[in-house]
C-alpha cells in the first residue's frame, strides 16, 4: 500500500489545547447549527397551541393592566411627570420581560438537549444563544403594546426613540450572563433549575418595573444600580418619553460594568464546566 497521500486526502490534527483555543472560531463555525436549533425552538413552541404568538401579547398586556391598577391606582406611586402610568410601566416590563425570558429558557437548554451533547461536538454556548430567537420573536410582537398605548395616549415619540434597538442590545447582553451562567450551573445541580422561577421573581419586583428608579433614596440609588437592570429599565424608558425619564449617568455606567463583569463570569463558568458535560448529562 504506497503512503502517498492521495490530492484529496483528508488530515485529522490532534492538538492538546487547540479545541480551545479555537473555541470562538468554531462557535461561528456552527452557527447554521445555532439558526436550526432556534427555528426548532419556534416550531415546537407554536405548533399545536391554542393561543399561540398571541401569548406574547397577552403576558405583557395583563402585567400591565394589573400593575397600572396595583401600583398606580391602590398604591398611588408618581410617574414620570405627565406620563400615564401604563406607559411607564410597559417602558419597565417589555426590558424586564426580554431579559427574564432569555434566562428562563436558556436556563433548561443544555438538558432539554442532552441527546444531542452526549453524541455531536460541536460548542456547547451555541445552545443556549439559540434560545435568543424565540424570545426577541416574542420580544417583537410585545412591542405591539407599546405602540398601541402610545397612541392611544397620544404620545408622540422624541428623537431617543432610535437608541430604542441600542437598549435592546443591552437587555439581550444582560440576561446572557446569568442564563449561560444558570445553563452550565443545572447541569451539575439538577436541582437548581427550581430556583430560576424564584430568582426571576424575586427581579421583577426589586427592578424598576412597577415604579420609577427615583423613588429610591439618592443616597441608596447608586447601590440599587448594582442590579444591572435598573440602568437598561431607565434608558428604555428615556427612550420613550424622553426628558421625562432622564437616565443616571453615574447609576447607567455602574450598571453597563455590571452587565459585562457578569456576562465575563457567565462565559467562563460555561466553559469551565462544559468540560465535563458529556459526564454530567
Amino acid at each position: 500500500m504506497s503512503t502517498t497521500d492521495s490530492p484529496h486526502s483528508t488530515h485529522l490534527i490532534l492538538e492538546a489545547g487547540r479545541a480551545d483555543r479555537q473555541y470562538w472560531s468554531d462557535v461561528w463555525r456552527y452557527r447554521e447549527l445555532l439558526y436550526i436549533l432556534a427555528w426548532r425552538d419556534v416550531a415546537v413552541r407554536y405548533k399545536q397551541t391554542v393561543v399561540g404568538v398571541a401569548w406574547a401579547f397577552l403576558r405583557p398586556f395583563l402585567t400591565t393592566v394589573v400593575f397600572t391598577i396595583v401600583f398606580g391606582q391602590i398604591a398611588k406611586l408618581p410617574t414620570s411627570g405627565a406620563t400615564p402610568y401604563a406607559i411607564m410601566v410597559i417602558g419597565g416590563l417589555l426590558p424586564w420581560t426580554l431579559f427574564s425570558s432569555v434566562f428562563g429558557e436558556a436556563a433548561g437548554s443544555v438538558i432539554s438537549n442532552s441527546n444531542l451533547i452526549s453524541k455531536v461536538y460541536f460548542p456547547r454556548m451555541i445552545v443556549p444563544l439559540s434560545t435568543v430567537l424565540v424570545v426577541l420573536i416574542d420580544f417583537a410582537v410585545s412591542l405591539s403594546i407599546l405602540a398601541g398605548l402610545m397612541i392611544w395616549y397620544g404620545i408622540a415619540p422624541g428623537w431617543q426613540i432610535l437608541l430604542l434597538p441600542v437598549f435592546v442590545l443591552l437587555a439581550l447582553m444582560t440576561s446572557l450572563g446569568p442564563a449561560i451562567w444558570a445553563a452550565a450551573v443545572v447541569v451539575k445541580y439538577r436541582d437548581f433549575r427550581f430556583v430560576v422561577p424564584f430568582v426571576l421573581q424575586f427581579g421583577l419586583y426589586v427592578s424598576p418595573v412597577g415604579f420609577q428608579s427615583t423613588v429610591i433614596p439618592e443616597h441608596w440609588r447608586l447601590l440599587y444600580n448594582l442590579n444591572p437592570m435598573v440602568g437598561i429599565i431607565d434608558g428604555f424608558r428615556w427612550c420613550i418619553i424622553g426628558g421625562a425619564s432622564p437616565i443616571d449617568l453615574p447609576g447607567f455606567t455602574l450598571s453597563i460594568v455590571v452587565m459585562f463583569v457578569l456576562l465575563w463570569w457567565g462565559i467562563r463558568t460555561f466553559r469551565r464546566i462544559e468540560r465535563g458535560f458529556a459526564d454530567l448529562i
